[in-house]
Protein backbone atom coordinates (compact mmCIF):
# COMPACT_ATOMS: atom_id res chain seq x y z
CA UNK A 1 0.00 0.00 0.00
CA UNK A 2 0.77 3.46 -0.79
CA UNK A 3 -0.22 6.51 1.18
CA UNK A 4 0.38 10.05 0.17
CA UNK A 5 -0.48 13.11 1.76
CA UNK A 6 0.57 16.00 -0.76
CA UNK A 7 1.09 19.61 -0.31
CA UNK A 8 -2.78 20.50 -1.42
CA UNK A 9 -1.59 23.58 -3.21
CA UNK A 10 -3.34 26.32 -1.39
CA UNK A 11 -1.02 29.01 -2.52
CA UNK A 12 0.62 29.19 1.13
CA UNK A 13 2.52 25.41 0.60
CA UNK A 14 5.65 24.77 -0.37
CA UNK A 15 5.92 21.78 -3.24
CA UNK A 16 9.19 19.89 -4.67
CA UNK A 17 10.70 22.31 -7.53
CA UNK A 18 10.60 20.40 -10.74
CA UNK A 19 12.00 22.46 -13.18
CA UNK A 20 11.09 20.21 -16.31
CA UNK A 21 12.33 23.13 -18.85
CA UNK A 22 16.21 23.56 -17.03
CA UNK A 23 18.87 22.25 -19.26
CA UNK A 24 20.78 18.98 -18.30
CA UNK A 25 23.39 20.86 -17.01
CA UNK A 26 21.48 23.43 -14.26
CA UNK A 27 19.13 20.18 -13.57
CA UNK A 28 22.60 18.40 -12.40
CA UNK A 29 23.61 20.88 -10.31
CA UNK A 30 20.61 21.33 -8.69
CA UNK A 31 19.90 17.83 -8.41
CA UNK A 32 23.22 17.02 -6.62
CA UNK A 33 25.01 15.34 -9.47
CA UNK A 34 28.03 17.80 -10.58
CA UNK A 35 29.02 21.67 -10.33
CA UNK A 36 30.79 23.51 -12.76
CA UNK A 37 33.79 22.04 -12.20
CA UNK A 38 32.80 18.31 -12.30
CA UNK A 39 32.32 18.04 -8.06
CA UNK A 40 29.40 16.05 -6.68
CA UNK A 41 26.78 18.01 -4.80
CA UNK A 42 23.73 17.60 -2.95
CA UNK A 43 22.25 20.12 -2.60
CA UNK A 44 18.40 20.21 -0.28
CA UNK A 45 16.63 23.31 -1.41
CA UNK A 46 14.40 21.49 -3.52
CA UNK A 47 11.34 23.19 -2.57
CA UNK A 48 9.89 26.13 -3.07
CA UNK A 49 6.57 28.40 -2.38
CA UNK A 50 3.90 27.64 -5.16
CA UNK A 51 1.89 31.12 -5.19
CA UNK A 52 -1.31 31.33 -5.91
CA UNK A 53 -0.58 34.10 -8.32
CA UNK A 54 1.77 32.05 -10.16
CA UNK A 55 0.80 31.66 -13.53
CA UNK A 56 1.19 28.15 -13.57
CA UNK A 57 -0.06 27.12 -9.99
CA UNK A 58 -2.11 24.11 -11.11
CA UNK A 59 0.59 22.98 -13.70
CA UNK A 60 3.68 23.54 -11.69
CA UNK A 61 1.48 21.49 -8.66
CA UNK A 62 0.57 18.79 -11.57
CA UNK A 63 3.84 18.16 -12.57
CA UNK A 64 5.39 17.71 -9.42
CA UNK A 65 2.61 15.21 -8.28
CA UNK A 66 2.74 13.15 -12.34
CA UNK A 67 5.99 11.65 -11.63
CA UNK A 68 5.46 10.88 -8.35
CA UNK A 69 1.93 8.82 -9.15
CA UNK A 70 3.98 7.42 -11.79
CA UNK A 71 6.58 6.32 -9.50
CA UNK A 72 3.73 5.12 -7.23
CA UNK A 73 2.28 2.95 -9.53
CA UNK A 74 5.40 1.23 -10.54
CA UNK A 75 6.25 0.43 -6.90
CA UNK A 76 2.69 -1.28 -6.51
CA UNK A 77 2.39 -5.07 -6.31
CA UNK A 78 -0.33 -6.00 -8.30
CA UNK A 79 -2.91 -6.33 -5.83
CA UNK A 80 -1.08 -2.95 -4.70
CA UNK A 81 -3.31 0.17 -3.62
CA UNK A 82 -2.96 3.91 -3.59
CA UNK A 83 -4.54 6.13 -1.32
CA UNK A 84 -3.89 10.08 -1.44
CA UNK A 85 -5.19 12.83 0.63
CA UNK A 86 -6.55 15.99 -1.25
CA UNK A 87 -8.47 18.36 -0.78
CA UNK A 88 -11.00 20.39 -3.19
CA UNK A 89 -8.77 22.82 -4.77
CA UNK A 90 -6.93 20.29 -6.62
CA UNK A 91 -9.09 16.61 -6.34
CA UNK A 92 -10.63 17.11 -9.98
CA UNK A 93 -6.90 17.52 -11.66
CA UNK A 94 -5.62 14.71 -9.39
CA UNK A 95 -8.22 12.16 -10.41
CA UNK A 96 -7.67 13.01 -14.21
CA UNK A 97 -3.78 13.19 -13.45
CA UNK A 98 -4.44 9.40 -11.79
CA UNK A 99 -6.99 8.44 -14.60
CA UNK A 100 -4.42 8.62 -17.06
CA UNK A 101 -1.36 7.10 -15.03
CA UNK A 102 -3.25 3.92 -13.57
CA UNK A 103 -6.28 3.71 -15.95
CA UNK A 104 -9.96 4.88 -15.44
CA UNK A 105 -10.49 1.19 -14.63
CA UNK A 106 -8.45 1.46 -11.54
CA UNK A 107 -10.49 3.95 -9.77
CA UNK A 108 -11.85 2.34 -6.68
CA UNK A 109 -13.09 5.27 -4.82
CA UNK A 110 -13.57 8.67 -4.26
CA UNK A 111 -13.65 8.89 -0.12
CA UNK A 112 -15.26 12.06 1.24
CA UNK A 113 -13.64 12.37 5.30
CA UNK A 114 -15.61 14.64 7.24
CA UNK A 115 -12.52 16.01 8.82
CA UNK A 116 -14.82 18.60 11.32
CA UNK A 117 -17.84 18.95 13.61
CA UNK A 118 -18.57 22.60 12.11
CA UNK A 119 -17.92 24.49 9.52
CA UNK A 120 -15.25 27.74 9.87
CA UNK A 121 -16.86 30.69 10.46
CA UNK A 122 -14.95 32.81 8.11
CA UNK A 123 -16.95 31.62 5.06
CA UNK A 124 -19.87 31.58 3.51
CA UNK A 125 -19.86 28.33 2.40
CA UNK A 126 -17.42 26.77 5.42
CA UNK A 127 -15.60 23.10 4.04
CA UNK A 128 -16.23 20.04 6.76
CA UNK A 129 -14.45 17.44 4.55
CA UNK A 130 -11.43 16.70 2.73
CA UNK A 131 -11.38 13.31 -0.05
CA UNK A 132 -9.20 10.24 -0.18
CA UNK A 133 -8.94 9.03 -3.60
CA UNK A 134 -8.30 4.99 -3.91
CA UNK A 135 -6.68 3.75 -7.31
CA UNK A 136 -5.24 -0.12 -7.65
CA UNK A 137 -2.41 -1.44 -9.65
CA UNK A 138 -4.55 -4.71 -10.85
CA UNK A 139 -8.04 -5.26 -8.94
CA UNK A 140 -9.81 -4.80 -6.19
CA UNK A 141 -8.50 -7.59 -4.80
CA UNK A 142 -6.43 -6.02 -2.73
CA UNK A 143 -9.04 -4.58 -0.87
CA UNK A 144 -10.05 -5.72 2.18
CA UNK A 145 -14.27 -5.45 3.61
CA UNK A 146 -14.79 -3.67 6.50
CA UNK A 147 -14.30 -5.67 9.85
CA UNK A 148 -17.47 -5.64 11.36
CA UNK A 149 -17.89 -3.96 14.49
CA UNK A 150 -19.15 -5.56 18.03
CA UNK A 151 -22.71 -4.19 17.77
CA UNK A 152 -22.67 -5.72 14.48
CA UNK A 153 -21.98 -9.12 15.42
CA UNK A 154 -24.03 -8.90 18.83
CA UNK A 155 -27.27 -8.63 16.54
CA UNK A 156 -26.98 -12.44 15.39
CA UNK A 157 -28.02 -14.49 18.05
CA UNK A 158 -29.42 -18.07 18.43
CA UNK A 159 -33.27 -18.20 20.25
CA UNK A 160 -33.44 -21.63 18.69
CA UNK A 161 -30.32 -23.38 19.29
CA UNK A 162 -29.89 -23.58 15.54
CA UNK A 163 -27.00 -26.02 14.38
CA UNK A 164 -25.63 -23.63 12.29
CA UNK A 165 -25.17 -21.11 15.11
CA UNK A 166 -26.07 -17.24 15.35
CA UNK A 167 -28.55 -15.73 12.86
CA UNK A 168 -30.41 -12.68 12.07
CA UNK A 169 -33.44 -12.70 10.68
CA UNK A 170 -33.35 -10.81 6.79
CA UNK A 171 -35.85 -10.22 3.65
CA UNK A 172 -37.25 -12.84 1.91
CA UNK A 173 -38.35 -10.79 -0.80
CA UNK A 174 -36.67 -9.66 -3.91
CA UNK A 175 -36.51 -6.17 -5.72
CA UNK A 176 -38.77 -5.51 -8.91
CA UNK A 177 -38.29 -2.12 -9.14
CA UNK A 178 -37.37 -1.41 -12.99
CA UNK A 179 -39.76 -4.53 -13.98
CA UNK A 180 -37.00 -7.17 -12.49
CA UNK A 181 -40.31 -8.48 -11.29
CA UNK A 182 -40.83 -12.50 -11.98
CA UNK A 183 -44.10 -14.29 -11.89
CA UNK A 184 -43.08 -17.52 -11.00
CA UNK A 185 -41.33 -16.47 -7.83
CA UNK A 186 -44.77 -15.16 -6.45
CA UNK A 187 -46.14 -17.83 -4.70
CA UNK A 188 -47.84 -19.16 -1.53
CA UNK A 189 -45.25 -19.96 1.88
CA UNK A 190 -46.74 -21.91 4.03
CA UNK A 191 -46.34 -21.94 7.41
CA UNK A 192 -45.44 -24.97 9.11
CA UNK A 193 -47.34 -24.02 12.87
CA UNK A 194 -49.92 -22.53 11.58
CA UNK A 195 -50.77 -23.64 7.60
CA UNK A 196 -51.34 -19.94 7.11
CA UNK A 197 -49.99 -19.07 3.20
CA UNK A 198 -48.04 -15.77 3.12
CA UNK A 199 -47.46 -14.43 -0.69
CA UNK A 200 -44.73 -11.49 -1.33
CA UNK A 201 -45.90 -8.44 0.31
CA UNK A 202 -46.62 -5.77 -2.71
CA UNK A 203 -47.55 -7.96 -5.49
CA UNK A 204 -43.46 -8.24 -5.25
CA UNK A 205 -41.71 -11.67 -5.45
CA UNK A 206 -39.57 -13.98 -3.34
CA UNK A 207 -35.63 -14.29 -4.08
CA UNK A 208 -35.54 -18.03 -4.02
CA UNK A 209 -37.78 -20.41 -6.23
CA UNK A 210 -40.37 -22.93 -4.36
CA UNK A 211 -37.45 -25.91 -4.54
CA UNK A 212 -35.17 -23.49 -3.00
CA UNK A 213 -37.52 -22.24 -0.32
CA UNK A 214 -38.97 -25.68 0.31
CA UNK A 215 -35.11 -26.73 1.31
CA UNK A 216 -35.04 -23.50 3.41
CA UNK A 217 -38.01 -24.97 5.44
CA UNK A 218 -37.24 -28.58 5.97
CA UNK A 219 -33.85 -27.31 7.42
CA UNK A 220 -35.60 -24.86 9.63
CA UNK A 221 -33.79 -21.59 7.61
CA UNK A 222 -37.24 -19.32 7.74
CA UNK A 223 -38.30 -17.15 11.04
CA UNK A 224 -42.26 -17.27 11.37
CA UNK A 225 -41.15 -14.29 14.23
CA UNK A 226 -41.34 -15.02 18.19
CA UNK A 227 -44.53 -16.16 18.13
CA UNK A 228 -44.60 -18.80 15.27
CA UNK A 229 -47.07 -16.68 13.43
CA UNK A 230 -45.45 -14.02 11.40
CA UNK A 231 -44.29 -13.35 7.91
CA UNK A 232 -41.49 -15.32 6.87
CA UNK A 233 -38.12 -14.24 6.98
CA UNK A 234 -34.61 -15.70 6.24
CA UNK A 235 -32.25 -16.70 8.95
CA UNK A 236 -29.18 -14.80 7.88
CA UNK A 237 -26.45 -17.09 9.74
CA UNK A 238 -23.30 -15.18 10.92
CA UNK A 239 -20.99 -18.57 9.91
CA UNK A 240 -22.44 -17.90 6.10
CA UNK A 241 -22.07 -13.85 5.76
CA UNK A 242 -18.99 -12.35 4.51
CA UNK A 243 -16.22 -11.51 6.51
CA UNK A 244 -16.88 -7.95 6.50
CA UNK A 245 -19.23 -5.75 5.46
CA UNK A 246 -18.92 -3.39 2.45
CA UNK A 247 -17.05 0.50 3.27
CA UNK A 248 -19.12 3.33 2.29
CA UNK A 249 -17.41 6.53 -0.03
CA UNK A 250 -18.40 8.85 3.56
CA UNK A 251 -16.05 8.47 6.33
CA UNK A 252 -18.17 10.21 9.10
CA UNK A 253 -16.80 7.54 11.41
CA UNK A 254 -13.34 8.44 11.09
CA UNK A 255 -11.42 10.48 14.12
CA UNK A 256 -11.81 14.47 12.79
CA UNK A 257 -8.72 16.78 12.17
CA UNK A 258 -8.85 17.93 15.59
CA UNK A 259 -7.59 14.27 17.02
CA UNK A 260 -4.46 14.40 14.77
CA UNK A 261 -3.30 17.14 16.71
CA UNK A 262 -4.37 16.12 19.92
CA UNK A 263 -2.29 13.40 19.35
CA UNK A 264 0.46 15.52 18.57
CA UNK A 265 -0.13 17.14 22.09
CA UNK A 266 -0.37 13.70 23.82
CA UNK A 267 3.32 12.91 22.27
CA UNK A 268 5.26 16.26 22.38
CA UNK A 269 3.35 18.26 24.66
CA UNK A 270 2.72 20.84 21.72
CA UNK A 271 -0.71 20.91 19.78
CA UNK A 272 0.99 23.37 17.71
CA UNK A 273 3.66 21.74 16.59
CA UNK A 274 2.77 20.23 13.19
CA UNK A 275 0.28 22.34 10.97
CA UNK A 276 -2.68 19.57 10.33
CA UNK A 277 -1.22 16.16 10.95
CA UNK A 278 -3.73 13.57 10.13
CA UNK A 279 -5.17 11.69 12.82
CA UNK A 280 -3.66 8.28 13.64
CA UNK A 281 -7.09 6.49 13.12
CA UNK A 282 -7.88 7.92 9.89
CA UNK A 283 -4.56 6.25 8.66
CA UNK A 284 -5.28 2.73 10.46
CA UNK A 285 -8.97 2.46 8.35
CA UNK A 286 -7.03 3.18 5.39
CA UNK A 287 -4.47 0.31 6.28
CA UNK A 288 -7.35 -2.44 7.41
CA UNK A 289 -9.11 -1.99 3.68
CA UNK A 290 -5.67 -2.21 2.03
CA UNK A 291 -3.27 -4.12 3.76
CA UNK A 292 -2.55 -7.41 5.74
CA UNK A 293 -0.07 -8.96 7.90
CA UNK A 294 3.37 -8.62 6.00
CA UNK A 295 2.57 -5.74 3.87
CA UNK A 296 4.91 -2.92 3.10
CA UNK A 297 3.49 0.62 3.61
CA UNK A 298 5.22 3.47 1.44
CA UNK A 299 4.70 7.38 2.07
CA UNK A 300 6.92 9.78 0.29
CA UNK A 301 5.27 12.80 1.62
CA UNK A 302 5.94 12.02 5.28
CA UNK A 303 5.09 15.39 7.72
CA UNK A 304 5.45 14.33 11.36
CA UNK A 305 5.11 10.57 10.15
CA UNK A 306 1.57 9.17 11.32
CA UNK A 307 1.82 6.45 8.72
CA UNK A 308 4.00 4.60 11.14
CA UNK A 309 2.60 5.41 14.07
CA UNK A 310 -0.82 3.94 12.65
CA UNK A 311 1.16 1.34 11.14
CA UNK A 312 3.04 0.42 14.94
CA UNK A 313 -0.35 1.05 16.55
CA UNK A 314 -2.21 -1.63 14.18
CA UNK A 315 0.44 -3.89 14.38
CA UNK A 316 0.15 -4.02 18.05
CA UNK A 317 -3.79 -4.18 18.08
CA UNK A 318 -4.01 -7.07 15.21
CA UNK A 319 -0.60 -9.09 15.74
CA UNK A 320 0.78 -8.52 12.32
CA UNK A 321 3.92 -7.24 11.15
CA UNK A 322 3.32 -4.50 8.52
CA UNK A 323 6.34 -2.52 7.82
CA UNK A 324 7.07 1.37 6.82
CA UNK A 325 9.24 3.11 4.58
CA UNK A 326 8.73 7.47 5.17
CA UNK A 327 10.27 9.49 2.86
CA UNK A 328 10.90 13.20 3.96
CA UNK A 329 13.07 15.88 2.75
CA UNK A 330 14.60 17.89 5.53
CA UNK A 331 11.99 21.03 4.43
CA UNK A 332 13.31 24.04 7.21
CA UNK A 333 11.02 24.68 9.82
CA UNK A 334 10.10 28.38 10.06
CA UNK A 335 11.71 29.74 12.81
CA UNK A 336 8.52 31.64 14.29
CA UNK A 337 7.40 27.86 14.73
CA UNK A 338 6.76 25.79 17.74
CA UNK A 339 8.55 23.19 16.00
CA UNK A 340 11.46 25.43 15.67
CA UNK A 341 11.26 26.76 19.03
CA UNK A 342 11.19 23.16 20.60
CA UNK A 343 14.30 22.47 18.82
CA UNK A 344 13.57 21.15 15.26
CA UNK A 345 15.37 22.40 12.40
CA UNK A 346 12.97 19.93 9.71
CA UNK A 347 10.25 18.51 9.74
CA UNK A 348 11.75 15.15 8.80
CA UNK A 349 13.28 15.90 12.45
CA UNK A 350 9.81 15.95 13.84
CA UNK A 351 8.72 12.87 11.98
CA UNK A 352 11.84 10.79 13.46
CA UNK A 353 11.20 11.82 17.16
CA UNK A 354 7.63 11.39 16.67
CA UNK A 355 8.48 7.30 15.86
CA UNK A 356 10.73 6.84 18.66
CA UNK A 357 8.18 8.43 21.13
CA UNK A 358 4.89 6.86 19.63
CA UNK A 359 6.59 3.36 19.77
CA UNK A 360 7.98 3.80 23.11
CA UNK A 361 5.05 4.65 24.52
CA UNK A 362 2.99 1.38 22.63
CA UNK A 363 6.12 -0.69 24.50
CA UNK A 364 5.63 1.16 27.74
CA UNK A 365 1.83 0.18 27.50
CA UNK A 366 2.12 -3.65 26.40
CA UNK A 367 4.50 -3.72 29.68
CA UNK A 368 1.85 -1.96 31.75
CA UNK A 369 -0.75 -4.27 30.50
CA UNK A 370 0.80 -7.69 30.73
CA UNK A 371 2.22 -7.00 34.42
CA UNK A 372 -1.74 -4.79 36.18
CA UNK A 373 -4.12 -6.54 33.27
CA UNK A 374 -6.08 -4.77 30.79
CA UNK A 375 -8.39 -2.21 32.81
CA UNK A 376 -8.27 1.46 32.43
CA UNK A 377 -6.13 1.01 29.49
CA UNK A 378 -7.15 3.33 26.38
CA UNK A 379 -5.32 0.75 24.19
CA UNK A 380 -6.05 -2.55 22.50
CA UNK A 381 -3.10 -4.72 22.58
CA UNK A 382 -2.93 -8.06 20.91
CA UNK A 383 -2.59 -11.32 23.58
CA UNK A 384 0.22 -12.30 21.54
CA UNK A 385 2.69 -9.34 22.46
CA UNK A 386 1.17 -9.22 25.99
CA UNK A 387 2.69 -12.57 26.23
CA UNK A 388 5.99 -11.86 24.73
CA UNK A 389 6.30 -8.02 24.99
CA UNK A 390 9.66 -8.24 23.21
CA UNK A 391 8.17 -9.41 20.12
CA UNK A 392 6.31 -6.02 19.27
CA UNK A 393 8.63 -4.31 16.59
CA UNK A 394 9.24 -0.37 17.11
CA UNK A 395 12.47 -0.12 15.89
CA UNK A 396 13.65 2.07 12.04
CA UNK A 397 16.42 3.14 10.38
CA UNK A 398 16.94 6.27 9.17
CA UNK A 399 18.75 6.95 5.68
CA UNK A 400 19.51 9.78 3.96
CA UNK A 401 20.20 10.22 0.07
CA UNK A 402 24.21 11.63 -0.42
CA UNK A 403 27.11 11.86 -2.87
CA UNK A 404 28.87 9.07 -3.33
CA UNK A 405 31.25 7.41 -0.65
CA UNK A 406 34.15 7.69 -2.95
CA UNK A 407 36.64 10.43 -3.46
CA UNK A 408 36.37 12.22 -6.92
CA UNK A 409 39.78 14.35 -7.98
CA UNK A 410 39.96 15.38 -10.76
CA UNK A 411 43.70 16.62 -11.90
CA UNK A 412 45.50 15.78 -14.93
CA UNK A 413 48.48 13.45 -14.92
CA UNK A 414 51.38 16.27 -15.10
CA UNK A 415 49.90 17.45 -11.90
CA UNK A 416 50.92 14.80 -9.67
CA UNK A 417 53.47 14.12 -7.70
CA UNK A 418 54.63 11.12 -5.89
CA UNK A 419 52.96 12.41 -2.69
CA UNK A 420 49.62 12.48 -4.58
CA UNK A 421 50.29 8.97 -5.68
CA UNK A 422 50.37 7.80 -2.03
CA UNK A 423 47.10 10.01 -1.52
CA UNK A 424 45.75 8.25 -4.26
CA UNK A 425 45.39 4.82 -2.54
CA UNK A 426 42.97 6.22 -0.06
CA UNK A 427 39.48 6.21 -2.25
CA UNK A 428 36.89 7.39 0.38
CA UNK A 429 36.35 10.34 1.43
CA UNK A 430 37.80 11.34 4.76
CA UNK A 431 33.76 12.11 6.17
CA UNK A 432 32.36 8.74 5.78
CA UNK A 433 32.50 5.98 8.47
CA UNK A 434 31.91 2.22 8.20
CA UNK A 435 28.09 2.45 8.25
CA UNK A 436 28.27 4.59 5.10
CA UNK A 437 30.46 2.27 3.32
CA UNK A 438 28.15 -0.44 4.55
CA UNK A 439 24.91 0.63 3.10
CA UNK A 440 26.65 1.71 -0.01
CA UNK A 441 27.64 -1.99 -0.53
CA UNK A 442 23.93 -3.26 0.33
CA UNK A 443 22.91 -0.82 -2.43
CA UNK A 444 25.24 -1.98 -4.66
CA UNK A 445 24.53 -5.85 -4.08
CA UNK A 446 20.88 -4.59 -3.93
CA UNK A 447 20.49 -6.24 -0.35
CA UNK A 448 17.57 -5.23 1.93
CA UNK A 449 18.31 -2.26 3.59
CA UNK A 450 15.73 -3.46 6.43
CA UNK A 451 18.02 -6.62 7.08
CA UNK A 452 19.07 -7.49 10.76
CA UNK A 453 22.70 -5.96 11.04
CA UNK A 454 24.90 -6.84 13.81
CA UNK A 455 28.29 -5.88 14.96
CA UNK A 456 31.14 -8.04 16.21
CA UNK A 457 34.78 -7.79 17.18
CA UNK A 458 36.55 -10.96 14.98
CA UNK A 459 39.99 -11.75 16.65
CA UNK A 460 42.74 -12.92 15.27
CA UNK A 461 46.33 -13.66 16.38
CA UNK A 462 49.24 -11.56 14.80
CA UNK A 463 52.23 -13.44 12.97
CA UNK A 464 54.55 -11.77 15.69
CA UNK A 465 52.46 -12.46 18.28
CA UNK A 466 49.83 -10.92 20.18
CA UNK A 467 45.86 -10.48 19.12
CA UNK A 468 44.03 -8.03 16.72
CA UNK A 469 40.95 -7.28 17.48
CA UNK A 470 38.11 -6.31 13.98
CA UNK A 471 35.29 -4.73 13.52
CA UNK A 472 32.97 -6.49 11.47
CA UNK A 473 29.27 -6.14 10.83
CA UNK A 474 27.07 -9.11 9.94
CA UNK A 475 23.99 -8.89 7.79
CA UNK A 476 21.01 -11.38 8.09
CA UNK A 477 23.29 -13.78 10.12
CA UNK A 478 26.16 -14.94 7.69
CA UNK A 479 24.62 -13.74 4.74
CA UNK A 480 27.50 -10.71 4.66
CA UNK A 481 30.45 -9.92 6.44
CA UNK A 482 31.84 -6.02 5.85
CA UNK A 483 34.93 -5.21 7.43
CA UNK A 484 36.29 -1.62 6.62
CA UNK A 485 39.54 -1.38 9.19
CA UNK A 486 42.73 -1.09 7.62
CA UNK A 487 45.99 -2.94 8.45
CA UNK A 488 44.04 -6.63 7.72
CA UNK A 489 46.58 -9.65 7.59
CA UNK A 490 46.28 -13.10 6.49
CA UNK A 491 45.31 -14.40 10.12
CA UNK A 492 42.35 -12.02 9.86
CA UNK A 493 41.24 -12.89 6.90
CA UNK A 494 41.76 -16.69 7.48
CA UNK A 495 39.57 -16.16 10.88
CA UNK A 496 36.78 -14.50 8.95
CA UNK A 497 36.79 -17.02 5.94
CA UNK A 498 36.30 -20.19 8.27
CA UNK A 499 32.73 -17.81 9.27
CA UNK A 500 31.76 -19.12 5.52
CA UNK A 501 30.03 -15.87 4.93
CA UNK A 502 27.74 -16.00 1.54
CA UNK A 503 29.46 -12.31 0.95
CA UNK A 504 32.37 -10.69 1.90
CA UNK A 505 33.63 -6.94 1.64
CA UNK A 506 36.66 -5.02 2.25
CA UNK A 507 38.21 -1.75 2.23
CA UNK A 508 40.60 -1.15 -0.93
CA UNK A 509 43.27 0.44 0.98
CA UNK A 510 42.72 -1.42 4.07
CA UNK A 511 45.00 -4.63 3.91
CA UNK A 512 48.42 -4.44 5.98
CA UNK A 513 50.23 -5.22 2.64
CA UNK A 514 50.01 -5.91 -0.96
CA UNK A 515 50.70 -9.94 -0.26
CA UNK A 516 47.43 -10.04 1.61
CA UNK A 517 45.31 -8.14 -1.05
CA UNK A 518 47.07 -11.20 -3.52
CA UNK A 519 46.38 -13.93 -0.77
CA UNK A 520 42.90 -12.81 -0.10
CA UNK A 521 41.61 -15.30 -3.25
CA UNK A 522 43.35 -18.47 -2.58
CA UNK A 523 42.54 -18.22 1.13
CA UNK A 524 38.71 -18.07 0.60
CA UNK A 525 39.05 -20.42 -1.94
CA UNK A 526 40.38 -22.66 0.35
CA UNK A 527 38.04 -22.25 3.31
CA UNK A 528 34.91 -20.96 1.92
CA UNK A 529 35.08 -21.36 -1.50
CA UNK A 530 31.52 -20.47 -2.42
CA UNK A 531 32.08 -16.84 -1.00
CA UNK A 532 31.23 -13.94 -3.24
CA UNK A 533 34.38 -10.58 -2.18
CA UNK A 534 33.79 -7.57 -2.88
CA UNK A 535 36.22 -4.16 -2.31
CA UNK A 536 35.18 -0.66 -2.17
Amino acid sequence: MIYIDPPCNTGNDFIYDDNFSMSREEYEALSGERDEEGRALFNEEKWKQNSSSNGRFHSEWLSMMYSRVKLARNLLREDGVLFISIDDGEVSNLRRLCDEVFGENQFAAQIIWKKRNTPPNDKIIGTQHDYILVYVRGSLSGLNLRERSEDQILRYKNPDNHEKGPWAAGDLTANVKGGRYVESLNFPITNPNTNEEFFPPNNGNWRFNRDKIQKLLKNDEIYFGKDGRSSPKLKRFLRDVKEGTTWTTLWDFAPLNTAGSNEMSEIFGISTLFESPKPVGLLKLMLKAGTTSGDIILDFFSGSATTAHAVMQLNAEDGANRCHILVQLPEPCDEKTEAFKAGYATIAEIGKERIRRAGARLKDEIRRMKDEGKSNSSFIIHPSYLENPQGFDTGFRVLKIDSSNLAEIHREPDQLDQGDLLLHVENIKPDRGAEDLLFQVLLDWGVDLALPISKEIVSAEKDEGGRMNYEVFFVDGNALAACFETDLDDAFIKALAKRTPLRAVFRDAGYASDAVKINIEQIFKALSPHTELKTV
